[in-house]
């Protein structure tokens, strides 16, 4: 049975989650009458409240304070179990039973028997991560790899196959806003989407070729690291400063939607990757 009512969660340990709940909420009653199911955004501080979700957002704030209060609070391992681990798109115990009994039994008649090989992927249950989107401390956060860390490092979540470089543009008082071009967005050409940027990272490696660019920030003079730099996802230094990259049911942006009254940013993670999960 298709359900009634889809969960997103907002981390609420530190940052700009009031404002994500908001815009959840107004893109949530901007949504076309045809989205399958109600759009509820929650604020979630324990794991009891991350269990209820659906999809998560990771606010921006300042990554090592939520790391560190995610950690002593015992949410840490359960974000990194809701980022990382798969789920069934119709998930069922007869389905949930069906995949464990084919990843048992599959390598052994591979080896008894060589026509088994011709069985594909397309034949096994859809997999995916849980719906996530990380909002520049929150992309640092879902970081397999992050530079520019405090000593002794951070504890990150992962579930990006990227290594991002923190405070990229440098200081506070170097904060900016830039019009994006996002072309995915409605009405993209006539009003561009205000990039809010707050000593924020970029994407400055592709880990996996399941990562792909979202969007980048051209012209842009990068301050935090010398003009000799070059990033790994960007060798030509061409395109520009990475600034949003997804795997399958990941996002990660360098900017904080959260911080203007543009609602499109959360209508479309809505309806690209939490209504196509």
């Amino acid at each position: 049975m298709q359900p009634t009512t889809t969960t997103v969660g907002v981390l609420a340990l530190q940052g700009g989650f009031a404002e994500h709940v908001a815009l959840v909420r107004k893109a949530a009653a901007q949504l076309p009458h045809t989205y399958p199911t109600a759009v509820v955004a929650i604020e979630v501080r324990t794991p009891d409240e991350l269990a209820r979700c659906d999809a998560l957002i990771i606010p921006g704030g300042e990554s090592t304070t939520i790391s560190f209060v995610a950690a002593q609070s015992g949410l840490l391992e359960p974000l990194r179990e809701f980022v990382k681990y798969v789920f069934l798109n119709h998930s069922s115990s007869l389905l949930f039973f069906f995949l464990v009994v084919l990843v048992v039994l599959v390598p052994v008649l591979l080896v008894l028997n060589p026509r088994v090989r011709m069985l594909t992927s397309s034949s096994l249950p859809r997999v995916l991560k849980k719906p996530t989107w990380g909002t520049c401390a929150g992309l640092i956060l879902l970081s397999e790899q992050a530079n520019a860390t405090k000593k002794g490092g951070q504890a990150l979540i992962g579930g990006l196959d990227v290594r991002v470089h923190r405070n990229h543009f440098g200081r506070q008082i170097e904060s900016f806003i830039a019009p994006l071009d996002l072309p995915f967005l409605p009405d993209a050409t006539s009003r561009p989407f205000d990039g809010v940027f707050i000593r924020a990272p970029v994407v400055e490696a592709l880990l996996s070729p399941a990562v792909a660019v979202v969007a980048t920030l051209p012209d842009r003079v990068n301050k935090a690291k010398p003009k000799s730099a070059v990033s790994e996802a960007n060798p030509e230094d061409n395109a520009g400063d990475i600034i949003a990259v997804r795997q399958g049911n990941v996002l990660g942006t360098s900017f904080h939607p959260e911080l203007t009254t543009d609602a499109r940013m959360h209508a479309w993670f809505l309806q690209e990757f939490v209504h196509k999960k």
